[in-house]
């Protein structure tokens, strides 16, 4: 009987002690966040994992200043170059598949592609060796439509060289996703927005996560992208670039993008070593290490080597940190265009890795 009465105090103890951290915790996230939460202004979301368990999710500030609605957990933003994991996981299924090669050249898919092209592989578009010049630099400067992922593929018919011979270095590519998005279409016979929805977002039941496409999909509890101008919040939702899906495209709520992180600690979509791959710094033909895996940037933070990505655009910018071995995710997302959250990620993590 004593037993288990010691057992039961040990685990009320045991409770009351994990209670007391999480609202230690949940206040140190508060401090961290102060700036999102001002009245009336745009903010931020919030989430945090530790070993599959949501320890802290919290939203501040509003998804749109024209009528006031605050933001929440399922408040979804557009993730801007967050977006580049999923389209290297698209990637990923079609090589697991056996549909394609990371070593298959470019042209084997877009026979017309101009002759620079002819050595660049899918490998360097995944991670941002492929030398291609950044369809950004080419628009012209009367542009007053949005860009497609088949127009920036056409602007690289505009130019007949590269930054670098592909393979050889590293430069950051929003061209190089924009085409993998059309490596997915052309191998698996589907729209880009299509092949994601049925191969990851309904298998995860990430039920509103969407690669947006105006007149054809909606975003559910929208977050509005805000830039200040002269001292106010205006609304910068959209730019000559935002309709892009393969560098930039979909919006998600972090309790969804949750589901994928879980996902990848499973390895529901592809084996451990894949996926440590694609979460690892990667080691040019010349012998060059670049920070960057497949979709993922990878930094060393507090001694640890762990897998991060940002995202910005005209009225977002956003942050997720993974620590897989420590199973600690940290996502802050926010609609304002301004200051970078992976100082606010950096901030969370050290609490939990001190």
């Amino acid at each position: 009987m004593k037993k288990i009465v010691f057992g039961i105090l040990s685990i009320l103890l045991w409770n009351s002690v994990f209670a007391q951290s999480k609202k230690e915790i949940a206040k140190s996230i508060d401090s961290i966040m102060a700036k999102y939460s001002v009245a009336n202004e745009p903010g931020a979301s919030v989430l945090v994992i530790q070993k599959n368990k949501i320890i802290f999710k919290k939203g501040y500030g509003i998804r749109n200043i024209e009528t006031g609605e605050p933001i929440e957990t399922n408040t979804n933003f557009r993730l801007a170059s967050i977006t580049k994991q999923f389209t290297a996981m698209c990637i990923l299924l079609l090589e697991k598949r056996g549909k394609l090669s990371l070593n298959d050249s470019l042209t084997k898919y877009f026979t017309s592609f101009p002759d620079y092209g002819k050595g660049i592989r899918i490998k360097d578009l995944l991670t941002h060796s492929s030398g291609l010049l950044d369809y950004e630099d080419l628009m012209p400067s009367n542009q007053t439509v949005q860009l497609h992922d088949t127009n920036c593929m056409q602007l690289m018919y505009m130019t007949d060289s590269l930054y670098f011979p592909s393979g050889t270095n590293y430069k950051y590519s929003n061209t190089g996703y924009s085409i993998l998005s059309l490596v997915v279409e052309q191998v698996s016979g589907q729209p880009f927005a299509q092949f994601l929805h049925q191969n990851i977002f309904k298998k995860l039941g990430m039920k509103t996560s969407v690669a947006f496409e105006k007149g054809k999909s909606t975003v559910a509890n929208r977050a509005y992208g805000h830039s200040k101008i002269n001292g106010a919040w205006v609304q910068t939702d959209q730019s000559l670039t935002s309709a892009v899906l393969g560098d930039g495209g979909i919006y998600t709520n972090v309790e969804e993008y949750s589901k994928w992180i879980k996902s990848l600690w499973s390895n529901r979509f592809i084996g451990s070593t894949m996926q440590q791959r694609a979460w690892s710094k990667t080691k040019l033909d010349n012998g060059n290490i670049v920070n960057y895996g497949y979709g993922w940037h990878v930094e060393d933070f507090m001694g640890i080597t762990h897998p991060y990505h940002d995202g910005s655009s005209i009225g977002f910018r956003n942050s997720a940190g993974l620590y897989p071995d420590k199973k600690l995710m940290i996502v802050v997302l926010t609609n304002r265009n301004e200051h970078d959250p992976i100082e606010e990620v950096h901030k969370i993590a050290s609490l939990f890795l001190k």
